[in-house]
């Protein structure tokens, strides 16, 4: 029976993600209908958990209960709600059915239930069918049966994160899969897993943290959630944008100033120091710093103390530091633009923020996010990608990273609605609309490439699993090494890893200096972190 199945999962011991797919999957099967998804209720939100039978992006996609009538009458009462195919309700699903991918089908059949956790609501089941008379009588009985397993699968679910999260706080290793909220920080790759649960283990220490990432990564995204897990978490994150400084008012900006300082100061003003107090100041593209304001900057981190410009009376405050660059400040501390204590005072726990072109198919989660965000914007039933334009996603090597395809979603969702697409339609957008330079489009007929699959990929030759890591590892290095002109310090930049690390690994894969790439920057120290 479906309930023995659901039930023998319920007590495995099993990571989250793979319960509550397992538990989508099964749902799916037993009903034999087109589609199921587990939504979490976040403020006014459902945030999809797990999916079956839905396009890839859905998982990045967040519905807002109130631009979803469908969605809202589910949650809005206990029990199971059904819609028949004659329902003049849109479906939030138009379109995004994964089996007939490529078709942009309406859903026919729709039916779900609210979920609720200690007595609160959760958020929802929802199952959809292509096929009228999907969920007569008997499939709804059955769901209401099922909806006690389906909820306890839950509960054991969220009370495993508890767990997880305590030992987390008490500095014990994570069992299995590290609990987490993402919050807005959308992606299930490895090299994002890795970085949320770094993030999780230095956000309750008070060291200064360097995020270090390309333009548009989300460096400020980072910076808030390493804010939110610390314990100054109910005390003020104050955002200072180093590069839009401009160096008369930069001390003012940081320090405040006393009446009279300079033309103009009409009274006291407190500075960004003390507006953070007690809590995180954060500042973003620290490398635009004046050389002037490093040395103030360099004696506050020191002693805890600030000065307001002119005035003799120092302040203390109590302020973590979390600074951000895109730029390299071992390189800026060479040619004398970057102080070098400064930089080490700042850089005490670095973090590198993964490229998108690194994150897998992430893009396409984030596509999903922002195709959802302009279909609500701009009015439409329903906004997709085609085959085509997943592919394209896929290959393209995103130089401006999240934000650069926050723009291309956006810019293409105006042309095709510029051209004359019909709101009540369900919108596809297709690869020639993305606009992505240097992106050649599929043959006729070419499928598109598999989820895991990457441009360029290396196919090892190895017999044994270790010797195949081995010579992936080798290959990456010398192909980065190869790009980057020999340089080891712009080799490890790319590969996300410390410069020391990479010394190290390339030593143990038999990588020697002098073989193939001309290292420029023999006096280059151990530790890097940028």
């Amino acid at each position: 029976m479906m309930e023995n199945l659901l039930l023998t999962d319920l007590v495995a011991d099993l990571p989250q993600a793979v319960r509550l797919q397992r538990l989508v999957s099964s749902l799916r099967a037993h009903f034999r209908c087109g589609a199921v998804a587990l939504l979490q209720l976040e403020e006014d939100q459902l945030r999809p958990v797990a999916i079956d039978g839905l396009v890839r992006d859905a998982l990045g996609r967040r519905f807002a209960v109130g631009l979803h009538p469908r969605l809202a009458a589910i949650l809005a009462r206990r029990g199971v709600t059904c819609f028949h195919h004659d329902s003049v309700l849109p479906d939030p699903y138009d379109g995004l059915i994964d089996e007939h991918v490529g078709e942009p089908l309406p859903v026919h059949d729709c039916m779900g239930t609210s979920l609720h956790v200690e007595g609160q609501p959760w958020g929802v089941l929802t199952l959809d069918a292509l096929t009228v008379g999907t969920f007569g009588d008997e499939a709804q009985a059955d769901l209401r049966q099922l909806t006690v397993v389906v909820e306890a699968a839950i509960r054991t679910t969220r009370l495993e994160a508890e767990i997880r999260a305590l030992r987390l706080t008490r500095g014990e290793a994570p069992l299995g899969d590290t609990a987490r909220d993402d919050g807005e920080i959308i992606g299930q790759s490895e090299a994002i897993s890795r970085l949320l649960h770094e993030l999780t283990v230095v956000a309750d220490s008070e060291l200064p943290v360097l995020l270090l990432g390309e333009t548009g990564v989300g460096k400020e995204l980072f910076a808030h959630r390493l804010h939110r897990l610390s314990r100054r978490r109910a005390q003020p994150l104050i955002h200072v944008n180093c590069a839009a400084l401009p160096e008369s008012l930069a001390e003012s900006e940081l320090f405040g100033h006393a009446k009279g300082a300079f033309s103009g100061a009409v009274g006291e003003r407190p500075g960004r120091f003390e507006a953070a107090d007690g809590g995180t100041l954060f500042l973003d593209e620290v490398g635009e710093l004046p050389l002037s304001i490093q040395a103030k900057l360099l004696r506050t981190l020191q002693n805890g103390e600030i000065q307001r410009l002119g005035s003799d009376r120092p302040r203390r405050v109590d302020v973590r530091i979390i600074a951000a660059t895109n730029r390299s400040l071992r390189d800026h501390v060479r040619d004398g633009s970057f102080r070098a204590d400064l930089y080490h005072r700042l850089s005490v726990y670095p973090i590198p923020i993964p490229p998108l072109r690194e994150r897998g198919n992430d893009v396409l989660l984030l596509a999903g996010r922002m195709l959802e965000l302009n279909r609500a914007r701009l009015g439409l039933r329903s906004l997709r990608l085609s085959v085509a334009a997943e592919a394209a996603l896929r290959r393209y090597p995103w130089p401006g990273n999240v934000r650069e395809l926050e723009h291309v979603i956006s810019r293409a969702a105006l042309k095709t609605v510029s051209r004359g697409a019909n709101r009540n339609d369900i919108v596809t957008l297709e690869a020639e609309l993305l606009d992505l330079d240097g992106v050649e489009p599929a043959p006729p007929g070419a499928a598109a490439p598999p989820p895991s699959a990457e441009p360029g990929a290396f196919a090892p030759t190895a017999a044994t699993l270790r010797e195949a890591m081995d010579q992936c590892q080798r290959h990456c290095i010398e192909q980065a090494l190869a790009a980057r002109g020999g340089n080891w310090a712009q080799a490890a930049r790319q590969l996300g890893v410390d410069a020391s690390n990479l010394h190290k690994l390339a030593r143990r894969l038999g990588i020697k200096h002098d073989d193939k790439h001309d290292n420029k920057h023999h006096d280059m120290p151990h530790r890097m972190a940028d």
